[in-house]
Formats: C-alpha cells, structure tokens, sequence
C-alpha cells in the first residue's frame, strides 16, 4: 500500500476545491464542465480533490509565558 504525501482526510469535500470546477468571478459558485453552474459547498461524483485550492487552517495562537511561570 502506498502512502500519499497528501493528508485528502483531514479536509471537507467541496466543489470550491475541486480540479475541475473554477471559482466564478462573484465568487458564490463554481464553473464545473461535467455539472455547469455548481454551489461551492456543493459535491458530484466526478469530485478530484486539488490541494493548490484549499485554504489551510490558521494556526492556533500559543500563550504567552512571564518568567514568572517557571519559578518554584
């Protein structure tokens, strides 16, 4: 079994962040060729997932430390 460098399962399926689909210029649908005018959040069986597309998540923000923390 081969591994993929490319984690597709920590992501939701969604037309936005499909190969084939384009993002139209308002914005709030996809141009697919296989279904036409497409909802973003929306998915079809011809889904390919393309990792160029998808926004990765922000990082969590770590807490601040005082010297203060780390005296007994």
């Amino acid at each position: 079994m081969r591994q993929s460098i490319i984690d597709k399962d920590g992501y939701e399926k969604r037309c936005g962040i499909c190969a084939l689909g384009r993002l139209s210029p308002d914005g709030e649908s996809v141009l697919c060729p296989k279904k036409g005018i497409t909802d973003i959040n929306g998915i079809c069986r011809r889904y390919r997932y393309d990792p160029l597309k998808r926004v990765p998540r922000k990082e969590a923000k770590l807490p601040s430390y005082n010297k203060e923390d780390f005296e007994l």
